[in-house]
């Protein structure tokens, strides 16, 4: 009978000590302050450990990524924790992540919210560790890389509800994307492989570590860029900030042939979601799509686009049809849809002004290593035009071109180009957007504008 009741007072115990995890509001301790329950490791080596109320991961030498995972999945949830790194490691958290044998032999996969005290200043934007690399650089919010606190505690908060993946960094809005791939997975804390010795025995912490997965209520909308990676689509948040497609993946209604009134009824097509131009059969001459509507002097035009092997296209801005052509391409601003491996024009102009995302002709892009996405693959453009005069081109989430219209480095830049001859070329206030038919088979889809006030 006495071990009977000791039994029954330790399942008592054991049932009080679980509820108290659990607040009131719903929130639950991912960690009980004292040692590693509920979590294992996967990959690397790196050594985990609980020091005072913390988890402390420390980095080693020769071991990948290491992972401290929660052993159990999550879908729809708001995670919050605080972080404390050294200042010369990487690091992060990963959510809605899988580890499977059939996966790079059971590499952990999946989103990272990156935890980077270095001076890029990444911190709280995603990446896709080991599938596709940064889908939110801060590039996209340059505000936002104040946020984080060197050699200091930060909270970082996480919400992924349906699609939408939000994050916060000591109450600072960061990153928001919409995406699909994975609506469910472990979450992890990152020790980043190092490459030297002098790196060795770094440390990051994590602690107050939390999740509430009923009851979730998103924050209030933040004025920030969205990267949304479901094609075609449209959410509230984006319509909130003005957005509105200019091709539903079906219909190419506010489009029209360059110098003509319809859609053009040859080699363009739309078709499983996409606008896509197709290989030349020698017609191109003139063959450009435009909207029909004129934009500027400020906006935001976003699109994706995927290239065949050796092809050539560009997306215009700021198209003016008083500039007379002699029936060729509509004349503009353009950023450059190349692909620059197998394309000769990229070896031609100025410093490289005829590559992937240039302002083509004028000003090269200035892209990171592994901004291009393979070809076959859809690549994400941004032009972003202020109400300053201030234009910039993004691929991928990075900046890589900025300029201002009318500055004297514009004006030095245009005048040795190839639109020298066009007086006031690229200081129109409104002009077309334009889709460019250069012969070469490209698609585009997910066309999204806003005009900005």
């Amino acid at each position: 009978m006495k071990k009977f009741t000791l039994l029954l007072a330790g399942i008592l115990i054991s049932i009080c000590q679980l509820h108290a995890q659990k607040s009131k509001d719903g929130w639950e301790n991912l960690f009980n302050g004292k040692d590693l329950t509920g979590w294992k490791q996967l990959n690397g080596q790196a050594k985990y450990e609980v020091k005072d109320g913390a988890i402390v991961g420390t980095s080693v030498m020769d071991t990948p990524n290491s992972f401290l995972t929660t052993e159990k999945n999550y879908g729809d949830f708001i995670l919050e924790l605080d972080v404390k790194v050294d200042n010369k490691l990487n690091s992060g958290i990963q959510i809605r992540s899988l580890s499977t044998p059939d996966y790079q032999n059971g590499r952990v996969h999946g989103y990272q919210v990156e935890i980077d005290p270095s001076d890029r200043a990444y911190s709280a934007g995603l990446y896709d560790e080991a599938r596709r690399g940064w889908l939110y650089p801060l590039d996209l919010n340059p505000e936002a890389k104040k946020a984080f606190k060197k050699e200091a505690w930060n909270k970082y908060r996480i919400e992924a509800i349906g699609s939408s993946i939000r994050t916060f960094l000591n109450g600072v809005p960061v990153a928001h994307v919409i995406d699909d791939m994975t609506p469910s997975g472990f979450i992890c804390l990152q020790v980043h492989a190092i490459g030297s010795k002098d790196l060795e025995g770094t440390q990051v912490s994590w602690k107050n570590i939390r999740i509430k997965t009923t009851g979730l209520k998103p924050s209030p909308p933040a004025n920030i860029a969205i990267v949304n990676l479901i094609p075609n689509s449209m959410t509230d948040a984006e319509k909130a900030q003005g957005f509105s497609l200019l091709f539903d993946g079906k219909s190419a209604d506010q489009w029209r042939s360059y110098g003509g009134t319809e859609f053009p009824s040859k080699r363009w097509s739309t078709s499983d979601g996409v606008i896509v131009i197709a290989k030349s059969d020698g017609s191109e001459t003139g063959n450009d799509i435009v909207t029909r509507k004129l934009y500027g002097p400020a906006f935001e035009f976003e699109f994706e686009f995927k290239l065949t092997e050796g092809a050539n296209s560009g997306v215009k801005y700021f198209v003016d049809q008083k500039f007379n052509a002699n029936g060729k391409s509509g004349v503009g601003c353009e950023y450059q849809v190349l692909d620059d491996e197998r394309h000769p024009d990229a070896k031609l102009g100025k410093n490289g002004n005829r590559t992937i995302a240039s302002f083509y002709d004028v000003i090269p892009a200035d892209r990171p290593k592994n901004s291009v996405k393979k070809i076959g693959e859809w690549n994400q453009g941004r032009i972003l035009v202020k109400t300053d005069g201030t234009v910039q081109h993004f691929l991928n989430g990075y900046k890589v071109v900025e300029y201002v219209r009318g500055s004297p480095q514009f004006k030095e830049f245009v005048a040795e180009s190839k639109f020298k001859g066009f007086e006031g070329f690229g200081m129109s206030q409104q002009g077309y957007l334009l889709l460019q038919d250069h012969g070469d088979n490209v698609s585009f889809r997910s066309l999204k504008v806003r005009e900005i006030k």
